[in-house]
């Protein structure tokens, strides 16, 4: 299959939309998307866009800078997209067109 696979990075894992995290708020929104699986990953430190240093720190993670990648079909990727934009969130993001498919059968057998 061929698609889109789309990062999400978020400068912390503390900024909220509507009472969730950034984080909680992206995978319900890809959900609703029709996307069916998404990666988060925790980032030791990173630079926003306005170039402000991010970092975990052991007593407070609240600044660790996050990524979400999903990966799906371009029309999930494009609704995904808009949807963002129409929750007024300020993301930076990656899109690159990637192919994809699923291994093995079902159960592992």
């Amino acid at each position: 299959m061929k698609g889109s696979q789309l990062t999400l990075y978020a400068a912390n894992q503390s900024h909220r939309v509507k009472r969730l995290t950034v984080v909680e708020w992206l995978l319900d929104e890809a959900r609703q998307a029709g996307i069916v699986g998404a990666t988060v990953v925790e980032i030791a430190e990173g630079v926003d866009a306005k170039g402000k240093y991010h970092a975990a720190r052991f007593f407070e993670l609240v600044d660790q800078p996050v990524a979400v990648t999903l990966i799906a079909a371009d029309e999930q990727i494009d609704a995904m997209l808009a949807r963002i934009r129409e929750g007024g969130i300020r993301l930076f993001y990656t899109r690159a067109p990637i192919e994809f498919d699923t291994l093995g059968t079902e159960g592992g057998q």
